[in-house]
């Protein structure tokens, strides 16, 4: 159970799930999916509204090519163990071009086992796991991702990778509960222990 109440706000769309939106955009309004890290955050409106500001942009304003961001946010997931983010990153990143066999190759890559990915890709969820083992992404990775991305997307990335590191954390703290509606998503693609 979750360390904080979740806050569950009547007559403002949190009760009512979006399912059935046409684009991801209106899919994952926040206001719209009733989500348990969201009801546990509005316990503090100003920090909820911060991090959804800095979500908001990452998801949809950033340049970074939306299917690798959501590969670097489900490696920091996998990675981290964090059951909540994966789960819910693996339901979000179908809308943006993930796929099944991506999701195994991560899972192949992050166990040492050598994947179909290309290099850069490769690259990617090198530097997501050093930024969750380490101080963060090393020099050689950096290096190899620089062939790739130019300085704004380098940015956006390690904001990306950083920023779901601290969620990861932010969860596991609050001890956030991960929705029966996402339970399945945990049972296609288990975690190790």
């Amino acid at each position: 159970m979750s360390r904080v109440p979740y806050q569950k706000p009547l007559n403002n769309g949190l009760e009512k799930n979006n399912r059935t939106a046409n684009s991801p955009k209106e899919r994952w309004n926040v206001e719209k999916d009733p989500i348990a890290i969201n009801w546990a955050l509005a316990n503090s409106p100003k920090a909820s509204k911060a991090l959804l500001q800095l979500g908001d942009f990452i998801r949809f304003r950033s340049n970074l090519d939306p299917r690798l961001r959501e590969m670097a946010i489900l490696q920091v997931a996998y990675q981290s163990r964090s059951s909540y983010e994966w789960s819910h990153h693996i339901r979000i990143s179908k809308d943006f071009g993930v796929t099944d066999a991506d999701i195994k190759s991560l899972i192949a890559e992050s166990t040492g086992t050598n994947s179909s990915l290309r290099t850069s890709e490769k690259a990617l969820l090198l530097a997501a796991r050093e930024c969750v083992d380490t101080q963060g992404i090393s020099e050689e990775t950096f290096k190899v991702l620089s062939a790739y991305l130019n300085a704004e997307l380098l940015i956006d990335l390690v904001l990306t990778i950083t920023t779901y590191c601290a969620i990861a954390k932010l969860i596991y703290s609050l001890d956030i509960n991960v929705e029966p509606n996402y339970q399945q998503y945990l049972e296609l693609f288990p975690l190790p222990k």
